[in-house]
């Protein structure tokens, strides 16, 4: 039986360097996201470049139904898995107050249900004879309590805590969960923007997409727990435990309240 590697978010910048590295190293994939278009492109592209198995399946993963219909689409496909990235995530930045309710419910349906109950099912579908990884996406931004991402910082929380647990909790199984916490990744075009808006600082920690996917799974087959690329976010990590949250969250909100400005200046000129 053909054993596969599951990423989800497999559209995105950072799904595609995931999809990209592992079919680089000869791994089937079986990729998801919402759409069946840009899922059928990267496909494609993949499969002109490496001789590889490809499967797609499109998925809402904020709706339960929609999640056990791509289960049932596995099962009914006899596919396995020795590998599964959770990379779907999702954030509406800007002030709490700001946010519509349905839209912090999608962050919560995707950053964590959805996340949650992906790898809980995936383990049923987990090749026999095959040690499973598992990473999942978190963020720098797990460690610190974040005004203006309040809400994406928490969930990010929940996952890096989810997986430290799941890590122990699952050796005894042959099974490792690694948590990938990266700071900026230039993923899009608004990505790239709010890396620019917050200057220096936002340059010098972001990191690049490929370099990043490959060390994961090198990390991930190492069976390591958790992997923050990049020394300097390292650093930072290392300095944000010796100072107290409240501290830590006036700080942050502070430059959040800069970045924002030099966002919206350009704008104010034009106008």
């Amino acid at each position: 039986m053909k054993s596969y590697v599951c990423i989800t978010g497999a559209a995105g910048g950072l799904g595609k360097a995931f999809a990209t590295e592992c079919a680089s190293r000869g791994w089937n994939l079986y990729l998801t996201d919402l759409s069946a278009d840009s899922l059928a492109a990267v496909a494609g592209g993949l499969a002109r470049m490496y001789a590889v198995d490809i499967r797609t399946y499109p998925c809402d993963l904020t709706d339960p139904e929609a999640r056990q219909a791509f289960w049932e689409q596995v099962r009914e496909q006899r596919i396995c898995f020795h590998f599964l990235v959770n990379v779907a995530g999702l954030d509406f930045e800007g002030p709490f107050f700001e946010r519509s309710n349905d839209e912090l419910r999608k962050i919560m349906r995707l950053n964590i249900e959805a996340t949650v109950e992906m790898t809980r099912s995936s383990l049923g579908f987990n090749a026999p004879d095959r040690h499973y990884q598992i990473v999942n996406v978190c963020s720098l931004a797990a460690f610190y309590p974040m005004p203006v991402k309040a809400v994406y910082a928490a969930s990010k929380r929940f996952l890096l805590d989810f997986s430290l647990a799941l890590n122990e909790e699952l050796k005894p199984r042959g099974v490792s969960v690694l948590a990938l916490c990266p700071a900026g990744l230039p993923t899009t075009v608004a990505c790239i923007e709010k890396i620019n808006a917050q200057g220096w600082m936002g340059r010098v920690t972001t990191m690049n997409v490929g370099q990043v996917a490959t060390r994961t799974i090198d990390l991930a087959l190492q069976r390591r727990a958790i992997y923050i690329p990049g020394i300097l976010n390292q650093v930072l990590r290392i300095l944000g435990g010796f100072f107290p949250a409240t501290l830590i969250a006036s700080l942050v909100g502070r430059r959040w309240q800069d970045t924002r400005r030099r966002s919206i200046l350009p704008v104010q000129r034009a106008v």
